[in-house]
């Protein structure tokens, strides 16, 4: 009971777990795009973090997405510099498992990313999703610019009546800009194309998100 409560319930940031300075390994080469696996961001393009439970599945959502130029899961909204998988699992770290999405605006908006976002998770579960529990699979959206920011506040102010109405409570999602960004271990980066049967815990509530429809 204690252990699961120590999941479960934020770390601060004096008690984190100090992590080290060196970046974990993360690979060379995007395995659905075959592009260089990095953290640059081509002209024109942005970038946004979700975090929607385990980022096995997540990351899938979003590669399959039209627009989306990169995708790479790891750690965010924490304080542990380049934690191990090890480290975020005891919940010592404070971050949570995000999906780091790279976007021609160009070629899809935000607006339908956010809605990838809220219709493929359940965003009203605080420090767990499914059978998935603790802090590392809080529902979470960082973004990195002002419009990101107001577009993501507004779509949560949309779609959570449409989920009270389905009996399933308020919003729970963490919206804030990004900060940190700490890749996970090259195994897990576009695991499911890496092993198509492997687990995915990833599922919607059913609820349909008014964004882009007008309604």
């Amino acid at each position: 009971m204690f252990f699961a409560r120590k999941k479960t319930e934020m770390v601060t940031q004096d008690r984190a777990l100090p992590g080290r300075e060196a970046t974990i390994d993360y690979g060379t080469t995007h395995h659905v795009f075959g592009r260089a696996l990095t953290l640059d961001v081509p002209e024109g393009h942005e970038v946004v973090l979700f975090g929607m439970g385990c980022y096995w599945g997540v990351e899938r959502i979003f590669w399959q997405q039209p627009g989306v130029w990169l995708t790479m899961v790891g750690n965010a909204g924490g304080f542990t510099p380049n934690p191990t998988y090890e480290e975020l699992c005891s919940g010592q770290t404070g971050h949570t498992e995000v999906v780091r999405v790279v976007y021609d605006p160009a070629q899809t908006s935000f607006e339908a990313l956010l809605k990838l976002f809220w219709e493929n998770h359940d965003p009203t579960q605080g420090n767990r999703q499914g059978n998935d529990v603790g802090t590392q699979y809080r529902s979470a959206i960082y973004v990195t610019s002002e419009e990101q920011f107001i577009a993501a506040r507004d779509s949560a102010e949309a779609f959570e009546p449409r989920l009270e109405t389905a009996g399933l409570g308020a919003i729970t999602t963490e919206i804030a800009k990004a900060g940190a960004f700490y890749p996970a271990e090259e195994y897990h980066q576009q695991y499911l194309s890496k092993n198509p049967g492997g687990y995915c815990g990833i599922g919607g509530t059913g609820v349909s998100c008014p964004i882009g429809t007008g309604a």
